[in-house]
């Protein structure tokens, strides 16, 4: 038929195609062995540029010609004068902008940017901040720009508050925008910072020195915060379920970093051993450690209390035999954290087995630092701003995890039964999260028993019952004798639990446990009881053979139990267990 076009068949489409696609190919691997043979002759010239450039053009992530090209812009360098030097690199920037184009989140491109505007003799900062404003305009969440916009501000020392100004105009535009809330919270503490003030008094104990003020470089003053959360709280009021605003929130509601100190010392007669707990975990090799009794300095080997552990909030060593074992003597013990020039005192008087020395002046501020802010009046106004954001959003999860954030921080004992019910809550409204809900309610349920604790000569810690389905903050259990986690969702002992070094009852009944790992070189465990549990090998119970003093063993109920011989197997294993309940 006259006049009308002729349709090619699907099928010589697809062929026309392949056969463009193989010519393309057919160029590119020859381009690609060119530039490979060239490098590997050491020819660094201005065709071996153009080569690079025309594979790079089409393919900007391959790092190796990236490599290749900055090794001949070096040459280059060396041979040119600095105007043409100038140009060179210009050119470089121009053409880089079209590997952009191609794949805005190039790293190579953007790698290569930032070694090219750092090489250049004379940099044009101002085009380079235009060009991450419209990259970012394009795509609010490229990080690989907001690095190099971090790049660029530094080098050419753009004002700390104009960056600040770029933030407000982005997250006016998208409450959405994550990276310029991140971005915002690395800037306020440099414009606001707070003002350093030195430790209250009651926080100073008898046994311990004075220690420097905190450090408070990346808190921001509260001035700064009362406008920080008006702004926020406009963003979250007006999209509840956006993360972006909650993450920001709980950055300005921080997390301060406790205080380094030697939190606690304790010392045996017995085991002629000293256990000593810090606020953070330390690398036992290189601490810094030093023990002076009564007066004169010890040769002892620290160690962690578990060979899994290099670093550990716990450590422990043994003194010579015969060193303090009288009971008629009084002796007194410092140990010195020579790495953070602190130390703590510790007294063992004349009649008895054991001494310790614990800060407890700081038990209320152990863990309420989850939220920094000391003004209780504004913590108190943002709860109440939740909770009406809350009576309009029932089920949303980062309203209620924020409200569980901000009652810890005010009350954690008076507001635990809240707590718990908004725990719930969130399960039912983010199952996928389920576990992560259980854990925190763990960690905070731990917490509080913490906080409730008397240190007596028998130091009981009762978890029972209280759906626990991990176990934290072991270092702080180092005084416990007799610890209760009975008819709890636990899988297993960690190896903190060999913080214990006091432990003598455990009770661990009714739960899943299946391993046994942390139960391990507890000097003065006596009485276990596992009963309905999953341990199942005889292996599974390997690590109570390093339990010098454990006389009784409860296992009934236990797949263990049923294995052919396991009475002798175990007699074998435990040697010392004279009361053995299968």
């Amino acid at each position: 038929m006259h006049g009308r076009v002729k349709l090619k068949s699907t099928a010589q489409q697809e062929e026309e195609k392949r056969k463009e696609r193989e010519k393309k190919l057919k160029i590119y691997v020859t381009a690609r062995d060119a530039v490979f043979a060239k490098r590997k002759n050491g020819m660094l010239d201005d065709e071996a540029l153009l080569l690079t450039q025309q594979l790079l053009s089409s393919n900007p992530d391959v790092a190796t010609l990236w490599n290749y090209r900055r090794e001949i812009l070096l040459h280059l360098e060396t041979i040119r004068e600095e105007v043409d030097v100038q140009k060179m690199y210009e050119d470089e920037l121009s053409f880089l902008e079209s590997c952009l184009k191609v794949n805005p989140k190039s790293y190579g491109s953007w790698h290569h940017r930032g070694w090219v505007s750092a090489r250049l003799p004379r940099p044009d900062w101002t085009r380079e901040l235009g060009l991450c404003d419209r990259c970012l305009s394009l795509d609010d969440r490229n990080f690989h720009c907001w690095d190099y916009r971090r790049m660029v501000v530094k080098m050419s020392g753009v004002p700390v508050d104009q960056e600040l100004q770029f933030t407000d105009r982005l997250i006016g535009s998208n409450f959405s925008n994550y990276s310029s809330w991140h971005y915002r919270s690395t800037l306020l503490p440099l414009l606001h910072p707070e003002s350093p003030e030195p430790p209250s008094p009651c926080h100073q104990t008898h046994h311990s020195p004075p220690t420097s003020p905190q450090s408070h470089s990346h808190r921001v003053c509260e001035e700064q915060l009362l406008k920080e959360y008006e702004l926020v709280q406009n963003a979250f009021f007006t999209d509840p379920n956006d993360q972006s605003a909650w993450f920001y929130y709980r950055w300005l509601l921080g997390r301060a970093e406790r205080e380094e100190m030697i939190s606690c010392v304790f010392v045996s007669r017995e085991e002629e051993r000293v256990a000593v707990a810090f606020s953070r975990p330390v690398n036992v090799s290189s601490s810094g450690l030093m023990l002076v009794l009564d007066g004169q300095p010890q040769r002892v080997e620290w160690r962690s209390v578990h060979p899994s552990f290099k670093h550990s909030p716990v450590c422990i060593c043994e003194l010579p035999p015969g060193t303090i074992s009288d009971i008629t003597n009084e002796h007194n013990l410092t140990v010195h954290w020579t790495e953070k020039h602190t130390h703590r005192d510790c007294a063992l008087y004349t009649g008895r087995s054991v001494s310790w020395c614990r800060d407890s002046a700081t038990d209320q501020e152990l863990f309420r630092s989850e939220l920094s802010v000391e003004k209780t009046s504004v913590l108190q106004s943002e709860l109440q701003s939740c909770n009406q954001l809350l009576e309009l959003e029932p089920q949303n999860k980062w309203c209620l995890l924020t409200i569980i954030l901000l009652m810890r921080a005010l009350d954690p004992l008076g507001y635990e039964r809240e707590t718990l019910s908004h725990f719930q809550t969130l399960k039912e409204v983010d199952p996928m999260r389920g576990a992560y809900y259980g854990d925190l309610c763990s960690k905070f349920m731990i917490e509080n028993t913490i906080l409730k604790m008397e240190y007596a000569e028998v130091r009981v810690f009762s978890l029972s019952d209280k759906n626990l389905t991990t176990l934290c903050h072991l270092d702080q259990l180092l005084l416990v004798t007799h610890i209760n986690l009975s008819s709890n969702q636990l899988l297993r002992l960690p190896p903190q639990f060999a913080m214990l070094q006091c432990l003598e009852v455990l009770e661990a009944d009714n739960n899943a446990i299946e391993n046994l790992e942390g139960l391990y070189h507890l000097p003065k465990l006596e009485d276990v009881s596992l009963k309905n549990n999953k341990l199942s090998r005889l292996s599974d119970l390997q690590p109570l053979a390093s339990c010098p003093k454990l006389t009784r063993l409860d296992l009934r109920r236990n797949p263990v139990t049923q294995l052919v011989n396991i009475e002798s197997e175990l007699a074998e294993l435990l040697p010392s267990v004279t009361d053995l309940l299968l």
